[in-house]
């Protein structure tokens, strides 16, 4: 539990690469989906150029990528083609990260916890409940839900939105985002919330560059101590 009196009064997670280690999952994934079209994605240009984005945005700069046109009716097949292949996958290969199930837990002993994640419904419900955790979740806000994917802040102000509702009052630098990709940090900051970033991803120093007020390089070493300090230097705590 977080001391009082040093403590974020609510938190938005981050899902893939935060809570769940499924980014090798969802490039299998995508890679069955673009193979009718004859269209390879590497490992490389996967980590490289399309991490940190929605189903969505990424359909749409691979096909541009690969000099093919990107019409709105193809991106979408392209989507519904995918989730049954994510979903298929997941239920077998799925793994939460060490850590991730009881930082929830333990940032929900202080005041609300949602997550706000470009992945799609049916896949955030099916991790949650992979790590135990899916009734500490107030709120989930998810690629249906949003207009545009990070670094746009258009998923943070809705989970904010929310929040505001929850607890009343002006919230910001109270509430905590955790976030492992150089977008969601930049999401994260652009609609004025303290930001920790998770090294699974990216390099620390990368993820400090984007804007992340502080780093870790693993979530399970998030603990009471970290989030203490981190409130205390952001809120101007003494």
């Amino acid at each position: 539990m977080l001391s009082a009196g040093a403590v974020f009064r609510a938190a938005l997670l981050d899902y893939n690469g935060v809570l769940v280690d499924d980014e090798l999952v969802h490039l299998a994934a995508f890679q069955d989906a673009l193979r009718p079209l004859g269209v390879e994605l590497s490992e490389a240009d996967y980590w490289q150029r399309y991490l940190g984005f929605d189903d969505d945005g990424a359909f749409r700069a691979i096909l541009k990528d690969a000099g093919r046109s990107v019409e709105d009716a193809l991106v979408r097949d392209l989507i519904d083609a995918k989730r049954p292949l994510y979903l298929a996958r997941a239920r077998q290969e799925l793994k939460a990260f060490p850590g991730a199930a009881e930082l929830v837990r333990t940032l929900r002993t202080a005041g609300p916890v949602g997550v706000v994640s470009g992945a799609l419904r049916d896949e955030i419900e099916l991790g949650l409940r992979v790590l135990g955790v899916r009734e500490e979740i107030g709120q989930i806000v998810a690629a249906e839900d949003t207009q545009a994917g990070k670094p746009d802040p258009q998923g943070y102000t809705l989970g904010l939105s929310w929040l505001s509702g929850e607890l009343g009052g002006a919230l910001g630098p109270d509430v905590l985002v955790v976030e492992d990709s150089l977008s969601g940090v930049e999401a994260a900051k652009a609609a004025g919330l303290t930001c920790l970033g998770v090294g699974h991803s990216y390099p620390l120093a990368e993820l400090k560059r984007a804007g992340a007020d502080d780093t870790v390089d693993r979530i399970a070493h998030v603990d009471r101590a970290l989030l203490e300090s981190l409130y205390r230097r952001t809120n101007a705590v003494d």
